[in-house]
């Protein structure tokens, strides 16, 4: 089976993440402060017929950029996230 991820992985993820904020977000900004956020870790895994199933949502995702990878992604996500 063939999954393209940006076609049929990044939606679901897209609606899981959605559904978790929507789920508790006066429990995470009670009384609806301006021009604030949260930054959020979410893990996701793939079942072995590819359904995609959310693990957990972090309030304090780790933000360490000890491989190359990590090292690229982590400043332009923090970058983009204060823009």
């Amino acid at each position: 089976m063939e999954v393209d991820v940006l076609k049929h992985l990044v939606p679901q993820m897209r609606k899981l993440i959605t559904d978790s904020i929507r789920a508790v977000c006066y429990k995470i900004d009670p009384d609806r402060i301006q021009n604030s956020f949260e930054l959020l870790g979410y893990d996701f895994m793939l079942d072995d017929d590819f359904k995609l199933i959310m693990i957990e949502a972090n309030t304090n995702p780790c933000l360490e950029t000890e491989s190359p990878l990590l090292s690229r992604i982590i400043p332009e996500m923090i970058e983009s996230t204060f823009k």
